[in-house]
């Protein structure tokens, strides 16, 4: 009877993530029925502006599930938007744009990664640091102006377009997840990042490379991030050094709803993605409720702060 009620339990905490989202989806569509809460066009908004949340979301997935963090993955997708910005501008094509943007999350991502293993310091400091660094470099070589990008092809590529009314950051967005999915819990990748979480010494005496596994998902986070700034370029048709300011606070709130521990060993992809839509569905709500930003920056740090808690509560 004991064992029943335990697994019982333990079905509930896993599945709380998708519990939640039904409660506060309704509190919002009941309360905001009159305003169009529920109209196709505001869903299809709450997906866009989840877009680069979700997909910042599974890299971060990664790295806390092998008890890592990174806070740079906001200041990453200003400067690639930046970086993807200035290829653009140059008429070098679309191509070397996406490998440039990309390349600018990989490399801090790398940097990111070797400063945690190979000096061993908390990746809480390292990429709190880095955050402020990049974010600074995109301010030094953008003079804190925008960068527009008249490449309307690249906007409707990776922003603007649509297919059969989809929107297709929607569309890159599922991509990202299904690819995060089947690897985080199809591959070997996975079930090592799961071991290096769950207990270090125990993943190294298995033949575990514990410090290659971390850098990877570092690597993973930044390639990610770049990508998500790749996104934030095209809908805003233009690089910003503003873009994702904040963001890795939404980014870790949505992972740790949506189940990963916040202490490493245990991650879920649907789980982020479903956290993270948690999340626009606030701060959409909220903006049409007419709460005004001071308003909203308490109630989504009282989220960000029952997020942790309930994190903290699985382990």
């Amino acid at each position: 009877m004991q064992s029943k009620q335990r697994e019982m339990n333990f079905d509930w905490r896993k599945n709380i993530v998708y519990v939640v989202f039904i409660i506060i989806f309704a509190f919002f569509s009941i309360l905001l029925f009159d305003k169009g809460f529920l109209t196709t066009t505001n869903i299809l908004n709450i997906f866009r502006q989840t877009a680069m949340i979700t997909i910042m979301g599974v890299g971060m997935t990664f790295v806390i599930s092998t008890g890592q963090i990174d806070l740079s993955v906001g200041s990453i997708t200003a400067l690639s938007s930046i970086t993807t910005a200035m290829v653009l501008r140059s008429n070098l094509g679309i191509i070397l744009a996406s490998v440039v943007g990309l390349g600018t999350g990989l490399l801090v991502g790398l940097a990111n990664g070797l400063i945690t293993t190979k000096f061993k310091i908390p990746p809480f400091l390292v990429t709190l640091g880095m955050m402020e660094v990049v974010r600074g470099l995109a301010m030094w070589i953008t003079h804190n102006a925008p960068i527009p990008i008249i490449n309307q092809k690249y906007n409707n590529l990776f922003g603007l377009g649509n297919i059969g009314g989809i929107p297709i950051i929607f569309i890159w967005t599922i991509f990202i997840v299904i690819i995060g999915y089947i690897v985080f819990n199809h591959t070997p990748l996975g079930v090592y990042v799961l071991a290096t979480g769950g207990n270090e010494e125990a993943a190294k005496y298995t033949g575990i490379n514990t410090h290659k596994i971390k850098l990877i998902t570092f690597l993973i986070s930044g390639i990610l991030a770049g990508f998500a700034g790749m996104l934030y370029a095209a809908r805003m048709q233009a690089g910003r050094f503003t873009f994702g300011d904040g963001d890795e606070l939404s980014v870790i709130a949505a992972v740790i709803l949506g189940g990963t521990s916040l202490n490493g060993g245990k991650g879920t992809i649907i789980g982020t993605f479903v956290g993270s839509l948690i999340m626009g569905i606030i701060n959409n709500g909220l903006i049409i409720a007419g709460l005004d930003v001071s308003q909203q920056m308490v109630v989504r740090g009282l989220v960000i702060v029952f997020a942790v808690a309930i994190g903290s509560k699985k382990d």
